[in-house]
């Protein structure tokens, strides 16, 4: 289940992920990202990934083919958990983000207020 953060507002999208996501609201997200896209040259995202957080193979496909071709449209990608295999991905894929001129970075659930600080600078 993906659900839009309450604090989200203009070019700054929050999303928290609890279970599997499947292709419907992976689109869905899509769709909400689209529309912040269709009024500003960028967008800046949180997303708090829960323990049981996954992608279905479908979704999955279809968030990296959307992102790659929308790649330069990413301003910052803050990823909120407490589960070390997302602290690790971000540790890896960073790097990368940063050649792109993505800032992404990954905070625990304790520092949720700093997530968005960062976030939204």
């Amino acid at each position: 289940m993906i659900k839009k953060l309450p604090e989200s507002s203009e070019n700054i999208l929050g999303f928290e992920v609890d279970g599997k996501v499947d292709l419907n609201e992976e689109m869905e997200l899509i769709s909400q990202v689209e529309n912040v896209l269709d009024k500003h040259a960028n967008v800046s995202v949180l997303v708090i990934l829960n323990d049981q957080a996954k992608w279905g193979i479908e979704a999955g496909y279809e968030d990296l083919k959307w992102a790659m071709t929308h790649i330069k449209s990413f301003h910052r990608i803050a990823i909120v958990s407490d589960r070390k295999i997302w602290e690790w991905l971000v540790a890896i894929d960073s790097p990368f983000a940063a050649m792109l001129g993505i800032g992404e970075k990954h905070f625990d659930m304790a520092n949720l207020d700093k997530a968005w600080e960062w976030a939204r600078e």
